[in-house]
């Protein structure tokens, strides 16, 4: 099989996998980078002399023809003959294969050989292993290999949450956190990796609470798709993503869950959830929420005040759709701007010759994103619904939701990398280009002071979570806009970069310390949607979602550098000080020193319940005390008017 013909058939070059540095044994290392369908070209001459168990069955002609398959069996060195000469002696000699196929089983190394006319499937793993576990254990019911343990030792670091910090090792089995503590040494040593991280900070990985990607918006659809997209992230030390499933008026949500869904499992490598969107409603929608939570494992919705005609809904709806989501257990979510002023403005703004990028932040300046963060947070506690508010950009917006906290309302903020990072004087660029690069909904706004104090409520629980919504579009989608600002594809990048410029703009300037960095990137996000402890912790049960981070290392944002898709960043030639050094999946290092090794696909889907206990506790006690009680008082016995009034 040629290697056009591989890549035809998975869509991914050959070389797209790199290997994994911290593994010492060389077929571990190849082993890692095949946990995948992924059809690529190996040559197994570093593996030469390395000793091995070998399971395997042949395929005959006659079995191609009638498709049935003899029962795998072991072969070891003294059956060579019988098998081939890929084994003699129980080591592989060099060989090159024309093709590697390999299946999702971990510790093996699946090959398919095209030996003249028979087809040979071996599964391979390093002869240690072997030693540890019978071979009657490795197969399965079905005659397949079981998944072998995965084992990881972090030593030395210092394992910060959101609540403590300690000097401690971590030991994963499996995926899991079994054991944090002082000088671990798990048994057996065999098969185990250890990562150094004296001198480093062990964190949660983090949780973009915010992201669309391959996003059909405006014309266009956004450069990262779920495969760069998520990579960029976990190079950047996320690990987990919560994207919008965003429905057309009148359409179902139930078929837009289930084409974004449809889109993230094949590429995604990280895990991920999915918030949906409510644009209309009626009866049917209402049943559709009902079963995306009890069914699809959804507990946010979110709606748009903006976008007329495309997404927004009026008041009457929002009001409707926060009591769906109380009764259901689910966190509503709004997009927090002033449509029918946006589309005003931006004909106000049209008709007096402003064509350019400035043209969309002076349609909706930032009172049209406090009006309508108010006028929200009324409506939902009108209702008793908790409410979170996506990508808040103003001081305006950021002091409303203050407020409403301190008056005791369940709500919370969401700024986003970019607007703690950046600002809208971009929008005055004199280069096209430039200024459109950071058109976005809400708009960053141009008073320069904004992101530092958007960062001082984040770090004093004014607001609560960080996000990115990244949304990228290159320079040539956004000069669709070219002429008219309004035809300008919102969006901007931030998924890889959000930690690092957290980091830099709350830690490094002092504004936060590192525990409050793990609380607004990651721990908050996991109690809010209802993640934790599995997610946004480093302790005993956690899913192994770990980042070592290196808070003395800097690093220079560039687009020629970054992993997304994009030709440009907002963020370029920042300096940050704070580095993820290695990103940790389910337990597998998916990226160290600047190498991947993951594959499109790798991620989960997560379930999220309903009802977060940190979200819904408050809620359901008020439910039960704070009800309104009619007056108990005597009947009214006098007169009453007879007269009626006869319209003019």
């Amino acid at each position: 099989m040629s290697q056009e013909e591989m890549r035809g058939e998975t869509g991914l070059k050959p070389d797209a996998v790199q290997k994994q540095s911290v593994c010492a044994h060389p077929l571990t290392a190849l082993r890692d980078n095949f946990l995948s369908s992924e059809a690529l070209v190996a040559d197994l001459e570093e593996l030469e002399g390395t000793k091995m168990l070998v399971l395997g069955r042949f395929r005959n002609t006659h079995e191609q023809r009638c498709g049935r398959a003899r029962k795998p069996r072991v072969i070891g060195g003294e059956q060579r003959e019988r098998s081939i000469d890929a084994c003699a002696s129980g080591t592989v000699q060099s060989r090159s294969l024309l093709c590697c196929r390999c299946q999702p089983l971990a510790h093996f190394l699946a090959v398919r050989i095209s030996l003249s006319r028979l087809f040979f499937r071996v599964y391979i793993l390093p002869e240690q292993l072997s030693e540890r576990r019978p071979h009657s254990r490795l197969l399965g019911s079905h005659g397949t290999p079981k998944l072998a343990q995965l084992r990881l030792l972090i030593k030395g670091g210092k394992v910060v949450n959101d609540d403590r910090s300690v000097v401690a090792d971590v030991y994963v089995e499996d995926g899991v956190v079994r054991q944090v503590g002082p000088n671990l040494n798990p048994e057996p040593p065999t098969g185990l990796v250890v990562l150094d991280a004296t001198n480093k900070l062990v964190i949660p990985g983090g949780i973009d609470t915010h992201t669309h990607m391959q996003f059909p918006f405006m014309g266009s659809r956004s450069k990262d798709d779920f495969y760069t997209g998520t990579k960029a992230a976990i190079a950047g030390g996320t690990t987990m993503i919560i994207d919008f499933a965003i429905p057309q008026k009148g359409c179902s949500l139930t078929e837009a869950f289930d084409t974004w869904k449809s889109w993230a499992d094949p590429k995604v490598c990280c895990d991920y959830a999915l918030h949906v969107a409510v644009t209309w409603w009626s009866n049917k929608v209402k049943e559709e929420m009902k079963s995306l939570v009890q069914n699809k494992g959804v507990n946010s919705f979110k709606m748009f005040m903006a976008y007329k005609d495309v997404y927004m809904v009026n008041d009457e709806e929002l009001y409707a759709a926060f009591s769906c989501c109380k009764e259901l257990g689910a966190v509503a979510q709004v997009h927090a701007e002033n449509g029918e002023l946006i589309a005003q403005g931006a004909k106000k703004m049209l008709a007096m010759g402003i064509t350019g990028p400035e043209g969309h932040e002076l349609c909706r300046p930032e009172e049209v994103e406090a009006e309508a963060t108010q006028r929200a947070i009324t409506i939902a506690n009108a209702v008793n619904c908790p409410l979170f508010v996506v990508h808040v950009m103003s001081k305006s917006a950021a002091r409303v939701i203050s407020n409403a906290r301190r008056e005791g309302k369940v709500v919370y903020g969401e700024p986003i990398a970019a607007s703690l990072g950046t600002d809208g004087t971009n929008y005055w660029n004199k280069d096209w280009a430039h200024a459109a690069a950071y058109v976005m909904g809400p708009p960053l706004r141009p008073d320069p002071s904004t992101p530092g104090f958007l960062m001082n409520l984040l770090a004093n629980d004014d607001l609560s979570v960080t996000g990115t919504d990244n949304c990228t579009f290159d320079i040539c989608q956004k000069a669709l806009g070219k002429n008219d600002f309004t035809k300008i594809p919102n969006g901007v990048n931030g998924v890889e970069d959000r930690m690092s410029v957290i980091w830099e703009k709350g830690v490094y300037s002092g504004k936060m310390d590192e525990n409050r960095f793990v609380a607004v990137t990651s721990t908050n996000a996991a109690k809010i949607f209802n993640l934790y402890p599995k997610k946004g912790r480093i302790a005993v049960g956690s899913d192994a979602d770990i980042v070592i981070w290196d808070p003395k290392a800097t690093r220079t944002i560039s687009a020629k550098t970054h992993h997304q898709a994009n030709n440009f960043n907002i963020f370029e030639g920042m300096v940050c000080h704070g580095v993820p050094v290695a990103t940790i999946s389910r337990g597998k290092v998916v990226y160290e020193g600047g190498a991947f090794n993951v594959t499109a696909g790798e991620g989960k889907y997560v379930f999220r319940p309903p009802f977060p206990p940190y979200v819904y506790k408050r809620v359901r006690q008020r439910e039960q005390v704070c009800q309104p009680v009619p007056v108990k008082r005597a009947p009214y016995t006098g007169v009453v008017s007879a007269t009626s009034i006869t319209p003019k």
